[in-house]
């Protein structure tokens, strides 16, 4: 009993009240286990007529006042079912704040509940018969024993589901695909036996390019051979229990309530998640962008406790710290207005901009005056921000200085100390209704001469060692500056994979999809990205798991540490699990294990981690002194860095800074943990952390955590987790290919090539492997596509054609091998839900970005890998358009523009010599002519949104007019003026000796 006379309810938490006579209600007067009057009464209807604590049965006042309020329809029983409602963690809103269509719950089945009620009277009749046996057979076993199966149930509800593709749409594109690799075989042995001895150099020019077409296709297609969708159910999150004794009471935390991760009243048990914000250059990532990814960080739907915010500026800008300062001050006011409202998205750039009715679903009066009200402040907040922006154009010559007259200490952005600096939390200021809010951390690390910094890798480096020291979150989540959080469930979809007990221990990411803002709808150079994020990386999720691309991905900070998954010594080699499709099949069980499960995990263990990454698993079972002795400090200081607080943070596996760190020196050691030289020496960017060695480091990183036996998740909830903007012009979107191309290059040429590295480990699957060898030899792709691309126009230009003339067995090759190409793509579509508008979009960029970036990529990651030369290819505006999309058409030569212009100059004027030849030849060239042709409109139809970007808009005349008309002006001209370039020598000297008159 407390003190005040009125104990809590040790089921709802609610105060047990007070009995008729007006005494402290006591449930059991045995024990007087503390329990309220609408639990009892739950209970006994349940079944459960005895105490939990001392098995005593309850009273019978007790059971009489259960039978009063059934026949007297008390409502005490109808708001303790709603109290339990709210305490599975049921989302609700207020009413007055949702539409009744909103406001009906669903059932199971999809449909409302009322729905679901409407049964007929014969359902309702056999309902009661099952309900009367059920209940007559739980009565034969003890309460204890229901109780504990019924806790049993819902602790091993999944918190996810993996949903595998149906097999009447999965199992025939296998078929297609089996079928297509037969033909393939069939017609190259055709191409190969079948030379052309008049074009022998083209003939064999094609077979090697076809070949590596083939190769090229099986390294993309067999890694979509298992394509999983997955789904997740938060409220199960909210309402999830944990097996553990109460210390109140030391009986289980099932029988009382205790355990949930989120609890009405009581401390979120959700894990802590920091997120990782970077920005370079505040001129080309504008503040106002990056200041809408951080509010919409902040206001995101999850305990404000367990968020916290950290901005990275790698450029060291005064301008980026002042955006962040008035960030911090309006975040004030707009995290309470997006949490009170169910905002939707929580970045106000783009919920402003919205093109919706927004108050949809929002009756509430004083929501229409609180909006307006918040615009406005939106508005000049906005006004501030570009103050800032336009005052940065013009540095002064003596640098920035602060407000307190101070010179900004990065004013040299190459040569500057740490700076943090904390603006938000717990500690700090709350919103204007007095409301904690999430910590937002500023970080610009140090930067000297003569270190190597590594760029964005560096910077999220810095941050993770950060965030160890101040916060040290379980979780990463990292995002681009102009990511913003579009869906503000979207972490709590991720806790659904990372806290669940049977799938988060080997989980080292969750990716999300990236989506896009400001894309032309026709979505003309392909940056949505549709047929890789919502195909490739489906497929790859069935077998290891997606790749990393970035931004959008919740990371587990114990595998950025370099550390294995837990389960790994407990999976020998001998497991069901298949590491060629992921899936378990007969044929993949070995009979008998051929080595004990210790030597399997120390022979697995990578040679470069062993010397320096201590498992923290193999020393839970020593005592302190040994477990002291076992980890050397020499090791982790080698591994780590020279961080004592850092080090502790690292064995920490649930998170949670130390109880022995002091919080006064917190900061100063933060700073030494960003400082340019502590790096130096130590395993960071070689197995912790961002991995170094490549500008995609994304690729590498997740490519070292799937080598040691991670798997990730792939995410796809169905309003988009995070938004960001994408490069329409297509100079811009040609060199962001060339980089991502150059990386890949630069992984290829390094010891982490997917072709060579982690063999030994056997860790990394076959068809994870062989899409990662995907990722790095795609580029290379460029070089038989120029070449593949060049040959339509020559074989116009000479006369001469590739393919012999063709038997009948040879044209069934051809024609199997055209009908399984669209039969493999049809069937793809359908399992994979993508528009065939996105399959031919990525097959034409496919096309242009071969010829152009990844054709640069090449030579320059060669040149920077061999030689060590850097090459960088200007970009220089030359026309702009003010309506919409206006930077669409502008025109941005760049010398990736070359190659592209020349194929599709030389394809247009092959076309023309082919029909002015063929005019002059006689119908019987007409026949090998439409072959030529037919390769030949190929590329230009692939090139054509290059030609279009290229042309602009011409003065709103349609591209595709003044390209025919070109084309049909070359063709009537050569015609009319009866040009015959392809004469061979022979006739051409016997004219030249018969025309000697001026009359000839």
């Amino acid at each position: 009993m407390m003190k005040s006379g009125v104990p809590l309810c040790n089921s709802c938490g609610e105060a047990v009240g007070f009995s008729a006579n007006g005494e402290v209600f006591v449930a059991c007067h045995e024990c007087n286990f503390p329990l309220c009057r609408s639990c009892l009464d739950y209970e006994i209807k349940e079944g459960r007529k005895i105490c939990l604590r001392c098995g005593t049965p309850y009273d019978e006042n007790s059971a009489m006042a259960v039978v009063e309020m059934e026949v007297t329809g008390n409502r005490s029983t109808m708001a303790a079912h709603l109290n339990g409602y709210q305490d599975v963690g049921v989302h609700s809103r207020n009413l007055s704040n949702v539409s009744a269509i909103e406001s009906e719950s669903n059932g199971e089945s999809g449909n409302p509940v009322w729905k679901n009620r409407v049964e007929s009277w014969k359902e309702k009749k056999n309902k009661k018969k099952k309900d009367a046996s059920k209940v007559a057979k739980e009565a034969q076993i003890p309460p204890e024993q229901q109780m504990e199966e019924k806790q049993s149930q819902e602790i091993q509800q999944p918190l996810s589901k993996i949903v595998p593709i149906a097999s009447d749409k999965i199992t025939p594109y296998r078929i297609v695909i089996i079928m297509r690799l037969i033909i393939l075989g069939l017609f190259f042995h055709y191409r190969v036996t079948n030379p052309v001895d008049s074009a022998y150099g083209l003939w064999l020019t094609s077979i090697i390019c076809e070949i590596w077409f083939a190769v090229s296709w099986v390294l993309d297609q067999f890694p979509k051979w298992y394509p999983i969708n997955r789904e997740t159910y938060i409220d199960r999150l909210s309402s999830r229990y944990t097996f553990y004794n109460c210390k109140s009471c030391g009986h289980n935390g099932f029988s009382h309530g205790h355990g949930r991760y989120e609890r009405a009243g009581e401390p979120s048990e959700l894990a802590a998640v920091d997120f990782f914000v970077s920005t370079v250059d505040p001129l080309k990532e504008p503040p106002l962008i990056t200041a809408n990814t951080v509010l919409s960080i902040l206001a995101v739907d999850y305990p404000v406790d367990k968020v916290a915010c950290y901005i990275s500026d790698d450029g060291a800008a005064m301008l980026t710290f002042e955006s962040l300062v008035e960030t911090a001050e309006f975040a004030r006011k707009w995290v309470p207005f997006c949490k009170n409202y169910s905002i939707e998205p929580r970045a106000p750039e783009f919920y402003f901009s919205q093109k919706i009715d927004y108050l949809k679903d929002k009756v509430q009066p004083s929501f229409v005056k609180e909006r307006r009200a918040m615009k406005r402040e939106y508005e000049e907040y906005k006004v501030r921000v570009n103050a800032l922006v336009a005052k940065a154009q013009k540095t002064p010559d003596e640098g920035w200085t602060m407000q307190d007259g101070t010179s900004w200490p990065g004013n040299n952005s190459r040569d500057h100390p740490g700076m943090i600096q904390v603006f938000l939390g717990h500690n700090g200021t709350h919103d204007i209704e007095g409301n904690e809010l999430p910590r937002m951390v500023y970080v610009s690390r140090e930067k000297r001469p003569g270190y190597q910094h590594h760029k964005k890798a560096g910077a999220e480096n810095a941050l993770v060692r950060v965030s160890a020291v101040l916060t040290n979150a379980p979780y990463i989540l990292n995002l681009d500056c102009d990511h913003y959080v579009n869906n503000s469930n979207a972490v709590r979809d991720a806790m659904c994979f990372m806290m669940d007990p049977q799938v988060g221990q080997d989980v080292c990411y969750v990716q999300f999809p990236q989506r896009f803002d400001g894309i032309d709808r026709s979505d003309r150079y392909a940056n949505r990205n549709t047929v890789f994020f919502d195909v490739n990386m489906k497929g790859l999720d069935g077998i290891q798991g997606p790749v990393y691309v970035g931004t959008g991905c919740v990371f587990n900070r114990q595998a950025l540490y370099g550390y294995g998954p837990p389960s790994l010594p407990n999976l020998p080699k001998s497991s069901s699990s298949c590491s060629w499709c992921g899936s378990c099949c007969c044929c993949c069980r070995s009979k008998k294990p051929s080595k004990d499960v210790s030597e399997v995990y120390r022979d697995s263990k990578r040679d470069d981690l062993n010397a320096a990454i201590f498992n923290l698993r193999e020393i839970d079972n020593y005592d302190e002194h040994e477990r002291s002795q076992l980890i050397s400090q020499l090791s982790f200081e080698k591994t780590f860095g020279l961080s004592t607080v850092f080090i502790e943070s690292t064995l920490m596996e649930n998170g949670g800074v130390a109880e022995t760190a002091n919080p006064s020196t917190l900061i100063k050691e933060a700073i030494h943990v960003i400082s340019c030289g502590y790096e130096e020496k130590t395993g960071w960017g070689k197995e912790i952390g961002w991995i170094y060695g490549s500008v995609t480091e994304d690729i590498l990183t997740g490519f070292k955590m799937h080598c040691r036996g991670w798997r990730s998740i792939y995410c796809m909830p169905l309003r988009p987790a995070f938004k960001g903007s994408a490069p329409i012009n297509l100079s811009d979107r040609l060199h962001q290919v060339l980089r991502w191309a150059l990386g890949s290059v630069e992984i290829f040429m390094s010891r982490h090539c997917p072709l060579w590295y982690g063999f030994g480990a056997g860790r990394l699957r076959w068809l994870q492997r062989m899409a990662y060898i995907n990722t790095i030899v795609y580029p290379f792709t460029s070089l038989p596509l120029i070449a593949y691309c060049s040959l339509p126009a020559i074989c116009l230009l000479t006369g001469k054609f590739i393919i012999p003339t063709l038997s009948n067995l040879a044209s069934v090759w051809f024609l199997g091998l055209f009908i399984s190409i669209i039969l493999t793509s049809v069937l793809e579509l359908r399992w994979s839900g993508v528009g065939i508008e996105d399959l031919w979009r990525n097959e034409q960029f496919w096309v242009i970005g071969g010829v152009s970036a990844h054709l640069f990529a090449v030579f320059q990651g060669f040149l920077k890998m061999g030689a060590g030369v850097d090459t960088n290819f200007t970009v220089t505006a030359k026309a702009a358009d003010d309506a919409d999309f206006g930077e669409l058409y502008m025109i941005k030569w760049t010398t990736l523009l070359i190659p592209p212009t020349t194929l599709i100059v030389v394809n247009i004027v092959g076309v023309v010599a082919g029909f002015s030849d063929a005019l002059n030849s006689g119908y019987e060239a007409w026949g090998p002519l439409f072959g030529k042709v037919f390769f030949a409109f190929w590329v230009i139809l692939h090139l054509y949104p290059f030609l279009k970007g290229l042309m602009g808009r011409q003065n709103r005349t349609p591209t595709i007019v003044v390209l025919w008309s070109v084309l049909l002006a070359s063709v009537f001209s050569l015609l009319w003026v009866k040009v015959d370039p392809f004469m061979s020598k022979a006739d051409s000297s016997t004219l030249t000796k018969s025309c000697i008159s001026i009359d000839c």
